[in-house]
């Protein structure tokens, strides 16, 4: 059976998706944008994995629904399928086959996404809403990772309601990343645990935060042997930390970062400081990409300890970002995060953009 059954698109396309909201620096980097984008915040962003041909980008969203595009070699977009949750989706992710999606919600639940048939079944539960989902594919066993504000990590079989494994997390967990061995979970209060997932899952190590204000995204990178090694952190505060897990020397190979500041990060002028909503690493090169609530998104080379590239500011926070899996295309999400009061929604785009110096 083809990919997406017989499902249609949704939506109605078009070339701009704004309405009367439209400025003159709604795309200043004049990227692509991805056609019929949701009417409310767009909160994560996926691209499928190297297995499915071609290469098809996940938008969960605040207006309740997951969406998903066909990104052409071009890099124009065909809106293919979608489905709903009944509260806001804050995380998604695929299966290492591309068949299937997984999406975490508001709702306190997970669901599976099969493709194929264009059918989604919850496959989690949380007594709180489910903050982040991930897929797991051990040697010996497959499973779903999801981490929720009831300060519980869970794993399950995706054919069983009942989950193979319940971790207590010491507060709510806020944001987490897998790369098969290891896991990485920053809850509240700026907690940090690594996880191992050899054999069955099992805590590792706890790490003192680097960071001194709330934690906002975590991604795992990897050695020249390609396997993980260790993290980077970004918080609430306008800086990232990168932690190798065991560094040679810890005092000089891990450190932090300052970014998405106004007026530049080197002044001792008062500054404007952003979140970092967003933390992204370069599949072949293993340079980051990071996105801010200030509307920009910048490239760094943790090795060299420099940045390559910042964008132009958008009229809106980036509230999500990620790589293609041969980091031919970067897509970043213009959305309202909430970071200065609530706002009513508006339709807010994901765009398309073609990594020049990463």
């Amino acid at each position: 059976m083809s990919l997406f059954g017989s499902a249609s698109g949704f939506g109605t396309g078009g070339t701009s998706m704004f309405g009367s909201t439209t400025t003159d620096n709604h795309n200043p980097m004049k990227d692509i944008e991805v056609t019929s984008s949701p009417d409310d915040s767009i909160g994560c962003l996926s691209f499928s994995p190297p297995t499915l041909p071609g290469n098809f980008l996940i938008a969960g969203s605040w207006a309740n629904d997951v969406r998903c595009w066909e990104v052409q070699d071009s890099g124009q977009t065909i809106p293919k399928a979608q489905q709903m949750h009944t509260g806001p989706v804050l995380d998604v992710c695929w299966s290492d086959d591309g068949s299937k999606v997984f999406t975490a919600s508001c709702d306190k639940t997970a669901k599976m996404w099969d493709l194929n048939s264009n059918q989604a079944i919850q496959i989690a539960q949380h007594d709180a809403p489910v903050k982040t989902i991930h897929w797991i594919k051990a040697p010996n066993y497959s499973c779903v990772m999801t981490g929720s504000w009831d300060k519980t990590l869970k794993f399950w079989d995706t054919r069983s309601s009942n989950p193979m494994m319940v971790l207590q997390l010491p507060e709510r967990c806020y944001c987490a990343d897998v790369i098969y061995p290891m896991a990485v979970v920053a809850t509240a209060e700026r907690g940090l645990i690594v996880y191992q997932l050899e054999n069955q899952p099992s805590e590792f190590r706890r790490i003192e935060s680097p960071l001194k204000h709330q934690h906002r995204c975590v991604a795992i990178f990897k050695d020249k042997q390609n396997k993980p090694t260790g993290f980077a952190l970004g918080s609430i505060e306008g800086r990232v930390a990168i932690h190798y897990i065991n560094p040679p020397n810890p005092a000089k190979d891990n450190f932090t970062f300052k970014c998405h500041r106004s007026n530049g990060t080197n002044t001792s002028a008062p500054q404007d400081i952003y979140a970092v909503n967003g933390i992204a690493f370069h599949p072949v090169h293993g340079t980051l990409a990071t996105v801010g609530s200030d509307g920009r998104f910048s490239f760094w080379d943790k090795d060299a300890r420099t940045k390559l590239k910042t964008s132009e500011q958008l009229d809106q926070p980036i509230a999500a970002c990620c790589f293609n899996h041969n980091g031919n295309i970067f897509a970043y999400a213009s959305s309202y995060d909430w970071s200065k009061s609530p706002a009513s929604p508006q339709k807010r785009p994901a765009f398309n953009h073609e990594p020049q110096s990463t």
